[in-house]
């Protein structure tokens, strides 16, 4: 239980907001590259409560600018892509992707006009399928060496959906062990050999258990959480028996992202970006460590769950999620379906559009959100305090920073403590371009 005035610290991210100026030193997922695909590469974008345009110019580069034509204030993401720019149809003012004016047609002949026009542009860089911008003054962090970013783009698949729920509350799920016993319950156990591309439905690794049924089973997980260079991991330990246990190892990747393992042969690396204070967008990495990933398998699989162009999800509020009341008494927890991103949408649009942190009451099993609770608002301190915050790093610290191991696996109760790190690299030496980067290391 936190008060009102430390709630509204911690979520909301307008300009000028201690929350949201510290998001502002780092990249932001703005689109997904394929957003930017067809005969019109434009897109509108609201980050943090910011009106921006991103666009893909005719000799193919990437700009992020601020939405408003500074002539007379028209939504520039309605823009034409001709003359070396972004053309507003207003009066027809072009835009480079730098933000420079090209051209203010209506103006009479020889005029200067355009010379002293430049709309505020913004840093982007494009990542195996995921664009990022960077709001912030000076000059942006260095990216990290994490799996997602390193592996080549045939390994990695990118995708998003729309949450209409305050950022904070989309993140603290995914580092919470926890709720995965009961939220994403499943009463039957599928062919683990069907589970590609599915969270939860494989099999842990080293055995041939099905996840469904360790989470259903064994639901008391045993938390630690243990500070990192890149922010927090946390360790849910479930004993199987006498002799094994489960380990299950997830990330928080500061300030607003998380790894996890989503079968024993891919993670997810997945942001949870603030479009205003009431909204956000979950962006996800899927980075495998074996085959390169079937693209298209994939976005099949998600776009039967997501609308385009705004992949707003088809289970929400207003139909109640899908939910089927047959369906909670002999498939599913929740009878919502079987895809897990429902069931964490359910749970935190009910929080409210804001979670009210003054109601609640966390458990023992809630340290990883206490733990996250008290790193931003350190964070939020140091900011104010024109210190650098946690994973403002510069290109050599970038390099240092790598992984973060993310398993899910059974293995024999002496060799907990050390599963996780032989685990992973095992994984990493029996792949490609991982065991490239461990040669390197």
């Amino acid at each position: 239980m936190i008060s009102a005035e430390k709630n509204d610290l911690i979520t909301r991210v307008g300009a000028g907001a201690p929350a949201g100026e510290l998001l502002r030193q780092y990249w932001q997922p703005v689109a997904l590259s394929d957003e930017l695909e067809g005969k019109r590469p434009v897109r509108p974008v609201t980050l943090m409560g910011q009106e921006l345009v991103l666009f893909r110019d005719e000799n193919g580069r990437l700009s992020l600018m601020d939405r408003d034509c500074p002539h007379r204030g028209a939504d520039l993401s309605f823009g034409r892509l001709e003359a070396g720019g972004l053309r507003c149809p207003f009066h027809g003012w072009v835009f480079d992707a730098d933000g420079n004016c090209l051209e203010t047609p209506a103006e009479p002949e020889g005029s200067k006009l355009c010379t002293r026009i430049k709309q505020k542009t913004y840093p982007v860089v494009e990542k195996n399928g995921m664009i990022f911008g960077y709001l912030g003054e000076g000059e942006p962090p260095a990216l990290p060496n994490f799996d997602c970013f390193v592996a080549p783009d045939t390994h990695v698949f990118a995708f998003k959906g729309k949450l209409e729920c305050n950022w904070l509350q989309a993140l603290e799920v995914g580092i919470d062990p926890a709720h995965a016993s009961f939220l994403h319950r499943f009463f039957e156990d599928e062919d683990t050999s069907e589970s590609y591309g599915k969270q939860f439905r494989g099999a842990s690794a080293d055995s041939d258990m099905p996840i469904t049924k360790v989470l259903r089973e064994y639901d008391r997980p045993s938390i630690d959480v243990e500070p990192t260079d890149y922010g927090m991991r946390l360790t849910a330990l479930r004993k199987l028996g006498a002799h094994q246990t489960h380990v299950r190892v997830t990330n928080l990747y500061f300030p607003q992202a998380f790894v996890i393992p989503m079968s024993s042969e891919m993670t997810i690396t997945q942001w949870h970006v603030p479009i205003d204070d009431y909204n956000c967008y979950w962006y996800a990495f899927f980075t495998s460590f074996t085959t390169p990933v079937n693209k298209q398998q994939m976005r099949e699989q998600r776009l039967e769950l997501y609308e385009l162009p705004d992949y707003t999800s088809r289970r929400n509020k207003r139909n109640n999620y899908g939910y089927d009341v047959d369906e909670q008494l002999s498939q599913t927890y929740t009878g919502m379906g079987h895809d897990i991103n429902v069931h964490d949408q359910w749970a935190i649009e009910s929080q409210g559009p804001i979670q009210d942190r003054t109601r609640e009451h966390l458990g023992t099993t809630d340290k990883g959100i206490t733990a996250y609770r008290r790193m931003l608002i350190k964070a939020i301190e140091q900011q104010q305090q024109g210190e650098k915050p946690l994973m403002v790093v510069d290109e050599d610290q970038a390099t240092t920073l790598v992984g973060p191991p993310s398993i899910d696996g059974v293995t024999e109760n002496a060799e907990v403590d050390d599963y996780w790190k032989t685990a992973d690299l095992k994984r990493r030496l029996a792949c490609s371009w991982a065991a490239d980067l461990v040669n390197k290391g």
